[in-house]
């Protein structure tokens, strides 16, 4: 007997503590809960600590209050200028109002399955009127504003607010990019060549130019060599014409003697020539001076 009113007693034991623990349940801070009866919704919990319900046919579903994250994933989509790129954006958002949350979508993967088909129309409806370039453009912002204010507008009945929607990136294709990067590779190589034609055209000229001048300069320092030659030869023939008429004999000996010394510079040691020969005449009889061009000796009369 005491045996069954003890295992009576721990029945009833456990049964408490299954009733009291089916009965308490906590909302942590940046929480709130949603209690449903019998799948009715019965009241919202948004006051933080140890809260009743009743056991066994009640549920509590506990959304949070905080900013959540929303990353759909990358895809492409055809601008209003029929050109393709790949966007991938983000948002943020909170839920508001769990009442409609829990009757609309229950869990937080189907809202994000939700959000994230919502963000990829709107995004794909306003991409498809504007040109690639309005992305570069200040008018990014407000294309952005827009398609938020689509997602904002048609979440709000699934009892979540959207707070932000950006581009986590947006590119060009792969195969576009590539060829868009052939085609600044080519136009920079066409560049490269003009400018090395350009440059090898200015060489030509330059050198042209050079040697012009070059050619100039050469002509008139030849030019005027040749003027300074001819000036110096004509004051040399005066020169000499004034010695041949002061003196002919002394004139006639003293070119002879340059003749001699022009043509004995390069001999060798030994020559040999004819005794007749009219080249040694001067030589062997030595110049022939007339009494008026002979000197007169010192205290001499004449």
């Amino acid at each position: 007997m005491k045996s069954r009113a003890l295992l009576i007693a721990l029945g009833l034991a456990a049964l408490a503590l299954t009733v009291a623990a089916s009965s308490i349940y906590v909302i942590n801070e940046g929480e709130q809960g949603l209690v449903v009866r019998l799948g009715a919704p019965v009241g919202v919990v948004d006051q933080p600590g140890l809260k009743l319900k009743a056991p066994f046919i009640d549920s509590v579903y506990v959304t949070s209050t905080r900013s959540l994250l929303l990353e759909p994933p990358l895809e492409q989509v055809i601008m209003g200028d029929e050109k393709r790129l790949e966007v991938q954006p983000y948002a943020r958002y909170r839920i508001v109002d769990p009442l409609r949350f829990y009757q609309a979508l229950r869990t937080s993967e189907t809202a994000n399955a939700q959000l994230a088909q919502l963000v990829s129309s709107s995004a794909r409806r306003e991409l498809g009127q504007v040109p690639l370039r309005a992305l570069l453009t200040e008018e990014r912002g407000h294309i952005l504003d827009v398609i938020k204010g689509e997602v904002a507008a048609k979440a709000e009945p699934l009892g979540v607010k959207v707070d932000e929607v950006r581009f986590d990136r947006s590119d060009l294709p792969f195969e576009t990019s590539q060829a868009i990067y052939d085609r600044m590779k080519s136009e920079r190589q066409r560049e490269a060549k003009e400018l090395r034609a350009q440059g090898f055209e200015w060489a030509q000229q330059i050198e042209a130019r050079a040697d012009h001048d070059r050619t100039v300069i050469l002509s008139e320092a030849h030019r005027d060599a040749a003027i300074a030659r001819g000036d110096g030869d004509a004051k040399a023939n005066q020169a000499l014409a004034a010695a041949f008429s002061q003196d002919p004999q002394f004139y006639s000996f003293y070119r002879s003697l340059q003749t001699y010394r022009n043509a004995l510079a390069n001999s060798a040691p030994t020559m040999v020539v004819s005794p007749d020969a009219d080249f040694i005449q001067i030589l062997k009889s030595g110049p022939k001076l007339d009494a008026a061009s002979a000197p007169v000796a010192e205290g001499a009369k004449p």
